[in-house]
């Protein structure tokens, strides 16, 4: 495999802790007792609704677009741009909502969007909300009380059958026979308006995603996209929304009370954020794009325009043979497209763990004279330190093999404030973008991981023009330049620089910058214990 990126705790279940939470299942099998999935579940089949000129969207996507083979996108690297764009697309849908996340928590941002979901529901638009059912702990009976309403349908993927009022321990508990099906998670993101606009990247829906979080906050970027691939992209979804994996809320969890009961209690906790201040927007991006609502409202979007295409895992994707899953997975297509790489290739991912064939891949790009820029997570910006000890056994082979490594530093993130405002808020790298060739970016869901390949399905776009390959890599460079380590190898061929800037001053480090001694020896001393293949 190419690479391993460990995925961050808010982002994707580490395996390792997979385990550790099976074990303490496994310490509460005479206290729990296992259930399995109703026998017979009731799925009505619906499928996306055709696209229409007749819609203020359609029309807008109308006049927009080139040519039918065309697709146009336009990157969001905003948080509140981001969360703009998506709150625009409900406001001004009329047929359909179809939209899918990993997760979809409850906490202002959740509340906000869930909100105005239910008006459109109740104007008739057509909601379907697909969301993995892993981190519904605290956001599910808001989900089952939002499908109490008119025009909503929502549906769990691979859900757990029991102890739903309980925490992710309890329900793992109660599922304990079931470990291997409920290690198998949906990680995609999609959001589809009307059939013709979309946005697809890497942002769950929560707060921390879109720098609303007052403790630590994501640096990621999602796309909005319009055009050939929004078709493809309503067909993944329709493969999901249809799948046996995927179950409706309302055969897990029964009714509290009747329809208008719900609706009722559902009001009452989302209003008081449906009602919050109008969400601040700076005039324009980096990127020199403005909000999203002033291209609607002027009805046509400009966005930069190319050959795509959208991919997906299917939502059964085989567990049983972990080759034969890798074969036919979004990672293994990324893979194989990233490799080919001619001249340059930039990647960004949360974690790396290479893993001894991601070195041969590496010295193989070397060996064709390929630039290799690669921008990840320092120890001090992890939340998951454990696979950075996995990644940093790779760091000097990397470094020999001509890899520009770059590692994301909190503190300078804070001050970087063209990708938005973090405040006190700890940054960390979420996005999972390449650029190869720089003509052909990657952007999607995906981390370039073991588990990504054989257990999580994924969602991911590539997509051929020059002009977005630029603009991807002006972004990317603000975190490489602005806000990350440059690591090289010591001088004196012993050990690891890293080296920053203070003003116009160069400053080296000489062990882990921002982390402290205990965190280290830590680090390394649990690291000893948990083999490379479990990070």
């Amino acid at each position: 495999m190419w690479m391993y990126a460990a995925a961050a705790l808010a982002d994707a279940s580490v395996f390792a802790r997979r385990l550790l939470l099976f074990a303490a299942a496994s310490a509460m099998t005479l206290l729990s007792a296992c259930g399995t999935l109703p026998p017979h579940i009731v799925r009505l089949e619906s499928t996306a609704l055709a696209p229409s000129s007749d819609t203020a969207l359609g029309r807008i996507a109308a006049v927009s677009t080139p040519s039918p083979e065309q697709t146009g996108v336009r990157l969001m690297p905003l948080g509140v741009y981001s969360l703009d764009t998506r709150l625009q697309l409900v406001q001004r849908a009329q047929r359909s909502l179809d939209i899918q996340y990993y997760q979809f928590e409850n906490d202002p941002t959740g509340r906000l969007l869930l909100s105005r979901l239910r008006d459109a529901a109740l104007r008739g638009v057509r909601v379907r909300l697909l969301v993995d059912d892993l981190y519904t702990t605290h956001s599910d009976e808001l989900l089952r009380e939002l499908a109490a309403y008119p025009n909503v349908e929502v549906r769990l993927f691979n859900p757990f059958c029991c102890a739903r009022n309980g925490g992710t321990l309890l329900r793992y508990g109660a599922s304990l026979f079931d470990f291997k099906r409920l290690n198998h998670r949906m990680h995609n993101k999609l959001f589809i308006a009307d059939g013709v606009m979309a946005i697809a990247g890497g942002r769950n829906i929560g707060d921390e995603y879109f720098l609303r979080s007052a403790q630590s906050n994501f640096v990621d970027i999602d796309a909005f996209v319009m055009g050939h691939a929004v078709r493809d992209m309503a067909t993944i979804f329709d493969s999901y929304w249809n799948s046996d994996v995927v179950v409706p809320i309302e055969a897990l969890m029964a009714p509290q009370g009747d329809a208008a009961q719900m609706q009722a209690a559902f009001s009452n906790v989302v209003d008081e954020h449906a009602s919050a201040p109008l969400l601040e927007l700076p005039p324009n991006d980096v990127l020199g794009y403005g909000p999203l609502a002033e291209d609607l409202e002027a009805g046509r979007v400009g966005l930069v325009w190319g050959t795509a295409r959208a991919f997906a895992d299917p939502p059964d994707k085989l567990l049983d043979t972990v080759g034969e899953a890798f074969q036919t997975s979004v990672t293994s297509d990324v893979i194989a497209t990233i490799w080919g790489a001619d001249s340059e290739l930039v990647v960004t991912s949360p974690y790396l763990i290479p893993g001894p064939d991601g070195m041969k891949t590496i010295l193989g790009l070397r060996d064709k004279g390929v630039r290799l820029v690669l921008m990840t997570n320092s120890l001090a910006a992890t939340d998951e330190p454990l696979v950075h000890n996995g990644y940093s056994r790779y760091r000097t082979a990397m470094l020999k093999a001509g890899v520009e490594l770059y590692e994301i530093s909190p503190t300078r993130t804070q001050t970087t404030k063209r990708l938005g405002l973090f405040g006190n808020s700890l940054g960390r790298l979420h996005a999972k973008t390449a650029v190869i060739d720089r003509r052909t970016i990657f952007i999607g869901s995906m981390n370039l991981d073991a588990r990504s390949a054989n257990a999580n399905t994924e969602f991911g776009m590539f997509i051929d023009s020059p002009a977005l390959a630029k603009e991807l890599l002006r972004v990317i460079n603000i975190s490489r330049l602005e806000s990350s380590y440059r690591v090289r190898l010591a001088p004196s061929g012993s050990g690891l620089q890293w080296i920053t800037t203070d003003g116009e001053k160069e400053v080296i480090l000489g062990a882990e910058p921002e982390s402290t001694w205990w965190l280290r020896m830590h680090n390394y001393f649990f690291g000893l214990f948990v083999p490379e293949q479990l990070l």
